[in-house]
């Protein structure tokens, strides 16, 4: 009957060190999703950060990227004490799993509270933002990033088109331009100088609201995410609490 038990139990840690590496795997590939998220952030919609007088949405991204690097590393480092079958580096990547558990409760409800106070930010200063800065010197990064965003994203003005009635640039240049160049649905050059609906941005609606969307669908990916990649944490851990007991057991 010994030998027998003796047996169930080498194939039972078998089958958890199986069901721990293929966790391990499918977490270091979750750490890989939220670090080419975090690096699409920062490289594609880094232009609108000039547009924002705080560092939230780049420290956002700084925050995904160093998240999924740690994921990552920490998938390594239970791939190795799974195969290997260490238990002091099995406790190691338990406490990595619980601490990078605690730190995505944490860092949802922090994203929910700079998502309020981003959203308020955005109502407060882009409309001023757009009015004063738009094509002065010094601030072709905000041009730019203007430009950028109504075309992206198919609007004109922070509110509505009638915002730029009041642009500095505008009211300042002799070039006739009703509105910029980017808020034409074709741009070309002078063709600001009509601002018929058929010709700019003019019933779509604001900026400011197809901004508050983008942010809104961003976080909800972001928080789908986060619950996938916690779920496969709860299941890790659990996992290792048994290959970590089962292993204890061998050595008795």
């Amino acid at each position: 009957m010994e030998p027998r038990r003796e047996t169930n139990k080498t194939c039972g840690v078998i089958c958890l060190k199986y069901l721990l590496f293929i966790f391990n795997i499918l977490f270091w590939l979750a750490g890989g999703a939220v670090l080419a998220v975090g690096v699409w952030t920062l490289v594609e919609k880094s232009d609108y950060i000039s547009l924002l007088n705080s560092s939230v949405y780049s420290a956002s991204a700084y925050v995904l990227i160093a998240a999924g690097l740690i994921v990552v590393a920490t998938g390594v480092i239970g791939c190795c004490a799974t195969l290997k079958e260490m238990k002091s580096l099995l406790i190691v990547y338990l406490i990595l799993l619980l601490c990078i558990f605690l730190l995505e409760i944490i860092a949802g409800v922090l994203a929910y509270i700079q998502y309020k106070e981003l959203n308020e930010e955005l109502r407060q200063n882009l409309k001023v933002t757009m009015q004063q800065k738009y094509h002065q010197p010094g601030e072709e990064s905000v041009t730019h990033a203007v430009d950028k965003l109504q075309q992206e994203f198919k609007c004109c003005g922070s509110n509505h088109s009638s915002d730029w009635t009041e642009s500095v640039w505008i009211q300042a240049a002799d070039h006739a331009r009703l509105v910029p160049d980017s808020c034409c649905k074709t741009p070309s050059e002078l063709c600001g100088q009509r601002d018929h609906p058929s010709n700019i941005y003019k019933v779509e609606g604001g900026c400011i609201m197809k901004l508050e969307h983008f942010i809104l669908s961003q976080l909800y990916i972001l928080g789908a995410v986060g619950i996938g990649i916690a779920f496969l944490q709860l299941v890790g851990m659990m996992f290792t609490c048994c290959l970590y007991r089962s292993l204890k057991e061998d050595t008795y």
